[in-house]
């Protein structure tokens, strides 16, 4: 059975590449466009209070099958193959390929080669950006902003530890289908660690455990390693020694470290067992 958040298909409408396996009353060639916001909320309906599932991150590539009259766009995003609501000015049209993505949990930019002036927009990481030239300290887009090279790298750099990625981010509150550093859930915290390294992830934790590494042993459960993924129904944490964790979670509402049988512990508590204990 085709997942729905991973399809993009209703009665109605579905992309034409799924004619013959889907009903819906019409089949439509998608319009792809790129993600120019900072973040970009995806959602459950149209409308700005509907649940958050998730955020795409400036430059993300999304695929529009329908729009509607209030502004909204459904469609799929290429990075993970999400499927929501976007409102339609988060997205614009392509224009010339990305050089650099934003390294850096966050970032400014600049109207001017000025860390005085005051910023026009905040990229969190992993935003792609056309870098024309350099100007002093300051990299200019395509679009002229000017942002620190310090915070920038080019379109081939790899992080080489996903965990130190997942461990800058400590302290970024909590927010269901978040995806920065102004606000990330569990999974969230698993998917950006991971695009920073370099790695392909899906969205949900329920797709990571079902996708990523390979299940743990009981004797190799008791030798947790750095990098090691816990699941629990509905929530991913990332061990970052023997004795410790690091995972966003709504107890602490925050992204934060944890003792590792203590949050196993506390979970257990609040009705979760351990379901998974995945390595890389």
């Amino acid at each position: 059975m085709l997942d729905p958040r991973l399809t993009p298909a209703r009665g109605d409408i579905a992309a034409k590449h799924l004619e013959g396996r889907v009903q819906a009353a019409r089949f439509v060639e998608g319009e792809t466009f790129v993600i120019g916001a900072n973040l970009a909320p995806l959602r459950e309906a149209p409308a700005a209070d509907a649940v958050l599932l998730t955020q795409a991150i400036k430059g993300e590539i999304v695929t529009i099958y329908d729009r509607n009259e209030e502004g909204w766009a459904w469609g799929q995003l290429a990075a993970d193959g999400y499927v929501g609501w976007l409102p339609e000015a988060t997205f614009v049209k392509f224009g010339p390929d990305p050089t650099h993505k934003v390294t850096a949990i966050r970032t400014f930019a600049f109207p001017g080669p000025s860390i005085k002036l005051p910023p026009v927009e905040s990229p969190v990481m992993l935003s792609l950006v056309k870098v024309v030239r350099d100007e002093g300290n300051f990299a200019v887009t395509d679009e002229g902003l000017f942002l620190p090279k310090q915070h920038i790298a080019d379109m081939g750099h790899i992080e080489s530890d996903f965990v130190a990625v997942a461990e800058r981010l400590v302290g970024t509150p909590y927010l269901w289908g978040g995806k920065s550093s102004l606000g990330i859930d569990c999974s969230g915290l698993v998917q950006v660690s991971l695009h920073a390294a370099g790695i392909e992830c899906p969205r949900d934790s329920d797709l990571q455990q079902a996708w990523l590494g390979r299940a743990l042993d009981a004797d190799e459960s008791n030798n947790l390693q750095r990098g090691d993924l816990i699941f629990w129904k509905g929530h991913v944490a990332i061990v970052r020694d023997a004795a410790t964790v690091v995972h966003a979670n709504a107890f602490h509402m925050a992204t934060a470290i944890e003792g590792t049988q203590e949050a196993i512990a506390r979970i257990k508590a609040s009705g979760s067992e351990v379901i998974a204990i995945k390595r890389l």
